[in-house]
This record gives C-alpha cells, sequence and structure tokens, in this order.
C-alpha cells in the first residue's frame, strides 16, 4: 500500500493510505480531509504496523519549547521572527503545534518576548507548528529551585499575569506552590483559564497536595527541578506519582532514566512527553542562548558551564522512538506525544486522528519512525 498524491501546498483537502493511528486502534485504509478537517478514516482494523505501508499519526505537541534551530522565544525583542523560525525548526519533526516557553528573566524582557510572538499565535507562520499560546515557565517559581533558570525568580500577582495575559494568552504557568501566596492564587488563575503546573519546586508532598486540590492541573518536567521522592518525605515528585491526572516529562534518556519514565506512566494516566528544547535543537554541537544564559550542546545534551542540565536538544520524534526503544508500545508511545497534551490544554480538535479533527499528521517510515511528512491543516506547512 503506497501513499496516495499528496496534496498540493495550496490546498487543505486531500486523502492518505497507509496504516493509520485512530483512537480506537491501528487501521489499515485511507484518511482524507477536507478544509483542513478529517473527512473520513475507511480500512480494516490490524493488530500491528505491516509491510511497506507508512504509518500515519496524529501530529505532536509540545507544550514546553524554549527554542530551536538557532533561536529562542526570549530573543523576539531583537528579532522578532524568533518565535516562527523556532515552530519551523520543530515541525520539521512532526510537532504540529506547541507552546512557546519563557524563561525566568525580568520582567520587561518577558513582555518584549510575549510581544514579539502574539502576531504568531494569531496567525501561523508560513512553514511552520501552530504556536498554540506560552508556557510561562517563570519567573514564579521557587529560587531555591532555579535549575537552569536565571536568577529572576518572583512572587506571582494576579495584577501582573492579567497584564502579560493581554500580551499574549498564557496557556500554562508554572509556580512554586510553596511560595508565599502562591496556594491561595491558584483557584482564580484557574477560573481564569490558566493551566497550572506545578515545578521548580522545594514543596512537601502536603503543598503538592493542597495545589492540586486547589486546581492545579500538571508537573513541570516532572523529577526535574522539584523536591524528590523519599519514604519518609515524598516531596513534589510523590504528590504527583501518588494524585495527578497529568504531568509532563522530557524523554531524552539523560533527565530521567528509562525506569523512573515507566513509574510515572504507570502512576499518571495522562503523562506527556515535552521537549524542553532549546536554540541548540537542530544544531550542532556548540555554543547558544537559554534566556540570558550561555549553554553548550555537547554528546546530545545541553548544560551550563558547570554541567547543569539546561533544557534539550530533543525533538518529539526522537521522543516517540525512545519511547518505542524503552518499552512502550506505539499505540501509547504517540498518545503521550500528542494526544495527551491535547487533553490537557482542552484542544480535542488535536492530537487525534477522528473525524472532525484538525488534518494534522505525521507520516512515519514504519521501519525506524523517521519522518517522512508532515501535514498541518491537511497541507505541507
Amino acid at each position: 500500500m503506497n501513499t496516495a498524491t499528496k496534496p498540493a501546498p495550496n490546498t487543505r483537502s486531500g486523502r492518505l493510505d497507509g496504516d493509520i493511528l485512530t483512537p480506537t486502534g491501528l487501521l489499515r485504509g485511507t484518511i482524507t480531509w477536507r478544509d483542513g478537517r478529517i473527512a473520513s478514516l475507511a480500512g480494516q482494523p490490524v493488530d500491528a504496523p505491516g509491510g511497506d505501508a507508512p504509518l500515519l499519526l496524529p501530529g505532536f505537541i509540545d507544550l514546553h519549547v524554549h527554542g530551536g534551530g538557532g533561536h529562542d522565544v526570549m530573543d523576539g525583542a531583537e528579532h522578532p521572527e524568533a518565535a516562527a523560525e523556532v515552530a519551523r525548526c520543530h515541525v520539521r519533526h512532526g510537532t504540529t503545534a506547541m507552546l512557546a516557553t519563557t524563561m525566568t528573566a525580568p520582567m520587561d524582557e518577558i513582555r518584549a518576548a510575549l510581544v514579539a510572538l502574539a502576531p504568531h499565535v494569531r496567525q501561523r507562520p508560513a512553514g511552520s507548528a501552530r504556536i498554540l499560546g506560552v508556557h510561562l515557565e517563570g519567573p514564579y517559581i521557587n529560587p531555591g529551585r532555579l535549575g537552569a533558570q536565571p536568577a529572576f525568580a518572583r512572587a506571582l500577582t494576579l495584577a501582573e499575569v492579567h497584564e502579560l495575559h493581554a500580551l499574549a494568552p498564557l496557556v500554562t504557568i508554572t509556580l512554586a506552590p510553596e511560595v508565599d501566596g502562591h496556594l491561595d492564587l491558584i483557584a482564580a488563575l484557574r477560573e481564569a483559564g490558566h493551566r497550572v503546573q506545578l515545578g521548580h519546586s522545594n514543596a512537601r508532598y502536603e503543598d503538592g497536595v493542597a495545589a492540586l486540590r486547589c486546581g492545579a492541573v500538571s508537573f513541570t518536567h516532572l523529577f526535574n527541578a522539584m523536591s524528590a521522592l523519599h519514604h519518609r518525605e515524598p516531596g513534589l515528585v510523590g504528590a504527583a506519582l501518588a494524585h495527578a491526572r497529568y504531568a509532563e516529562i522530557i524523554p531524552d534518556l539523560l533527565h530521567v532514566h528509562p525506569g523512573a519514565i515507566h513509574a510515572a506512566r504507570r502512576a499518571i494516566p495522562g503523562l506527556y512527553c515535552v521537549s524542553d528544547a532549546t536554540a541548540a535543537t537542530g544544531m550542532p554541537d556548540g555554543d547558544y542562548r537559554l534566556g540570558r544564559h550561555t549553554v553548550r550542546k555537547c554528546e546530545g545534551g545541553v548544560r551550563l558551564a558547570d554541567g547543569t542540565l539546561a533544557g534539550s536538544a530533543l525533538t518529539l520524534d526522537q521522543a516517540l522512538r525512545n519511547l518505542v526503544a524503552i518499552g512502550l508500545p506505539l499505540a501509547e508511545a504517540s498518545m503521550r506525544v500528542s494526544t495527551h497534551a491535547a487533553d490537557l490544554i482542552g484542544r480535542p480538535d488535536l492530537g487525534r486522528l477522528a473525524v472532525g479533527a484538525c488534518a494534522d499528521l505525521v507520516v512515519l517510515d514504519p521501519r525506524h519512525l523517521t519522518i517522512q511528512q508532515v501535514l498541518v491543516d491537511g497541507a505541507p506547512p
């Protein structure tokens, strides 16, 4: 079975044949779309990919992206196209939707970055993934758990969040729940439509549980830059493993051991993968910017001068391959790079191949899971 004729670049309608991963399982047949939406799925259920039929998966969704292709989201003041260039880098690796993610910085730098990326949220840049909005990872974090964040942590105020949201939509906000006043603000943030994530935090287990009860919905790069699990002091990791519906994890196999990934997937139904990608993604080894930091890409990782992991060079196609390599079934791996992230942010039209959903597809070589084609709204980006 071969792919049908590829859609012309200026059309949002077409069809493809192959092994199609639908929410109910693998279908060997045909998917069609019209005006950028999936119109039909037809074929026979199969247990596993077979032969030379291309593998059709939902486009990947990355809710934590700082950079790529030599560009950083925080560069917007000097380079207004920075976020668009980041999205162009990641779409080549199957990411069809993403959140542009900020770094902890002085507030004027965060404002400038949001002003620059806002037009790219309103209108998808040519040749790029959708930029769905912002993941505000800093500055509302614990100064004792900066990780690779610059030292500009501060307490959150609703007025400041409203001001930033007016510049560009804040879809997710990372905060440390133990910081004075933060716990009391979570309900108001949720009421305003933001998804609150817990991270860069020294929180006790009890703080994490209380934050979830107040309306927090996820955890930022689970296991990294948060209080660890100990059997007498479960920490924020313990709160996540015991109670979370969602959490993000970086499956570059540097940030988290495969055994910890398996533990998390057993405990957290909606565990989803993020890249935490930096400007070094898609680039040769060398020095790059991450907010105010200089970071070095070397031996597959990205680090500060002191060796601290500082984001990654991961792409979600490699994340998918890593998950399969450590033993996850393909269908589960696909959900963890697409569907669960879409569900977290309330986008049932993304992250799944189903009638009525956006025609965002990734076509893979079934043997090596390498990218053959990417479609956004039913057309090559």
